[in-house]
């Protein structure tokens, strides 16, 4: 019998080329006049905000430009941002780029509509009013931030990655443009396709897992699979550029359904403590957590190794299949493959595990997963 759940979609989501256009129409039926874009200099240097003010304006509506986005975003560029959103009286916010854009975009939203400290939203359903209207237009296959109703802010003291999370911070609209991605760097969209097929793969397995989150999980698997070698090779391919925008947004939903696991726990100290690159940190460290869990999951492990045609031995606890799949795919990245290339060295792994134990997703992998485990899962990967 298939576990119980519930399932609310909040968020129209428009996938198409060229689908930014519709960006001004998309704000304007939300009867507003004024209206935040949140991106990052980047972004902005890349001519995205400047096509994105123009539909607004084209539409009637009058766009604010808040480009004070940096990766891994903190509670100051919240701060800075909600200033903005102030001062201007804003009315609808659209995040735009990646998902440190978006969560920014959704941070800045707490605080407008409700006051308080980033901290305050920490947890599930903190909001104390509804939030604004929201659109996300994400520029990189990634983190799927665009279909989640959670903010992901770091402290900027302590660098803990605080998850802020509340129905009314999902987005109303999510507008996947593949042609937006092409501009990516080589080492973005190779760090942010790595993130996404951990997402797949992680949510296809935790403990919350459901049949709506299988179901996201399994085809952002089939389309993330199928495209993250091709657009490491030929960045120009706008349809595998499209799978892989898809698969991300796909994988988001099933985040939003089943949350994650020990990967993303592991990973998250790594970056706040060496600066890793989340998709680096992440894929570093998947393969291993496969192999780990495969005595509680090797058959769902083995049905996604099956999906892309993997030989597999047959045996229920075995996740080697897919854990090799990985390793080789993600060799091709360009990103780091062992810790020691991250600049950690054994010394570090007691103080790493303790942060790991410590992060809110090590209670949703469907293996428990001890401090020693994670000394032990750090250690498998450091040379």
């Amino acid at each position: 019998m298939p576990r119980s759940f519930q399932y609310s979609p909040r968020t129209q989501i428009i996938f198409g080329n060229g689908s930014i256009e519709q960006l001004g129409e998309l704000a304007a039926r939300e009867g507003v006049a004024k209206v935040l874009l949140v991106t990052d200099p980047g972004i902005a240097k890349a001519g995205h905000a400047g096509r994105a003010m123009d539909f607004l304006k084209r539409a009637g509506l009058t766009g604010v430009l808040f480009d004070g986005v940096e990766e891994n975003p903190t509670s100051k560029h919240v701060d800075a941002g909600v200033d903005v959103a102030q001062r201007e009286s804003i009315e609808l916010i659209v995040g735009l780029g990646g998902g440190s854009a978006m969560d920014c975009a959704k941070g800045i939203n707490f605080l407008f509509s409700c006051g308080g400290e980033m901290k305050d939203y920490w947890g599930i359903g903190k909001a104390t009013r509804d939030l604004l209207p929201m659109i996300a237009v994400p520029t990189t296959a990634g983190t799927g931030s665009e279909t989640q109703s959670f903010a992901l802010i770091s402290d900027p003291v302590t660098h803990q990655k605080m998850a802020c999370g509340d129905p009314s911070a999902a987005c109303r609209v999510a507008l996947l443009d593949p042609e937006l991605t092409v501009s990516q760097p080589g080492h973005v969209t190779a760090a942010t396709g790595t993130d996404a097929m951990v997402h797949a793969v992680e949510t296809f397995v935790t403990r919350p897992r459901n049949s709506i989150s299988t179901m996201f999980a399994r085809e952002a698997w089939s389309l993330l699979s199928e495209s993250y070698e091709t657009v490491l090779t030929r960045p120009g391919d706008i349809e595998a550029r499209g799978k892989m925008l898809l698969g991300a947004s796909l994988a988001g939903l099933a985040i939003e359904n089943s949350m994650l696991g020990a990967t993303h726990s592991a990973a998250n100290p790594l970056t706040a403590e060496f600066g890793v690159v989340h998709g680096a940190a992440v894929g570093v460290l998947l393969p291993h957590v496969v192999r780990f869990n495969a005595s509680v999951v090797g058959e769902e492990y083995q049905e996604l190794a099956r999906l892309i045609a993997l030989p597999v031995d047959g045996r229920p606890d075995s996740g080697e299949p897919l854990a090799s799949y990985l390793e080789e795919s993600f060799s091709k990245s360009g990103l780091p493959r062992t810790l020691k290339e991250c600049g950690v060295t054994e010394e570090f792994i007691p103080g790493l595990a303790e942060g790991a134990t410590e992060q809110w997703t090590a209670q949703f992998n469907p293996r428990e997963v001890t401090k020693d485990d994670f000394e032990n899962l750090y250690r498998s990967v450091l040379s």
